[in-house]
């Protein structure tokens, strides 16, 4: 039932505006209660699921014959707007992290506790291998859609562009939950939009993971993990440089930041009305 305004009940503005935000605190208890941890834990799932049916989808549809007019710039693109979206329908839920790195982040700068941190991950697991594994079942060719180090670079140059690809990545998202903002237009903007660019033209080098969950599951359900070890190691290096990144340019973890990661808006901000 739609919630009649002030004009319309002759109740006093201020008396409705505290009584809608108190609603909005209790919803806000709610969804931190541990005993509903289960609906975080679904929307890390669902939108991890999302995000690898996406990025490893472009590459398996572009192997195959009715695939072959995706370009580069499509594959590499598509990530980025898969992951605008699910922060836009998510993020107020489990702070759309979709990313080990990034929780990993969120809890080593204190704006996420550990005691979530196992659960999330196996959440962001969960999604990208059940992806990996409907992708396999419907089209085939699931290798084509895993992220592997082209043979013409080293095994450290894969290994440092993962690292600085996700030190870029997670000083974004980092720096806009700093301010309440990895809620809405401007983090989804921002971290998609930077996915977008970096996997234009790092997408031929190592297909630009940022993410160990990502490359896990079309790795796995292919059967070949002998290079799944560059998509942790540059990552986690890359997540744990953003995090000292962000000390050095913003000093302790704030408020703001640790509502961001749990999937909660700041007090202060006009949204949480």
């Amino acid at each position: 039932m739609a919630e009649r305004s002030p004009s319309s009940t002759g109740e006093p503005v201020m008396a409705w505006l505290a009584r809608r935000v108190a609603r909005q605190h209790q919803a806000a208890v709610e969804f931190d209660d541990p005993r509903l941890e289960y609906r975080r834990l679904f929307s890390e799932a669902w939108g991890t699921f999302l995000l690898v049916l996406v990025a490893a989808g472009a590459g398996v549809i572009g192997a195959t014959a009715f695939g072959a007019q995706l370009t580069l710039a499509t594959k590499a693109l598509a990530p980025g707007v898969m992951v605008l979206a699910i922060i836009f329908f998510m993020g107020t839920i489990s702070g759309a992290h979709l990313n080990p790195a990034v929780t990993l982040a969120f809890a080593v700068r204190r704006n996420f506790p550990w005691l979530r941190v196992p659960g999330y991950i196996v959440a962001q697991f969960a999604g990208a291998i059940l992806a990996s594994l409907v992708l396999q079942w419907m089209y085939g060719g699931i290798i084509n859609g895993a992220t592997l180090p082209t043979p013409q670079v080293g095994t450290w140059v894969a290994v440092s562009t993962e690292l600085i690809l996700t030190a870029g990545l997670v000083s974004v998202i980092l720096g806009t939950a700093s301010g309440a903002r990895n809620i809405g237009p401007n983090a989804a903007l921002a971290v998609g939009g930077y996915i977008g660019l970096v996997s234009v033209w790092a997408a031929p080098v190592t297909g630009a993971s940022m993410n160990p969950a990502r490359s896990f599951g079309p790795m796995l359900v292919a059967g070949d993990l002998s290079h799944y070890w560059i998509y942790v190691v540059g990552p986690l290096l890359g997540a744990l440089a953003a995090v000292t990144f962000e000390w050095i340019l913003r000093g302790r973890a704030t408020r703001a930041g640790t509502e961001a990661a749990r999937g909660l808006l700041a007090d202060g901000d006009d949204a949480a009305l």
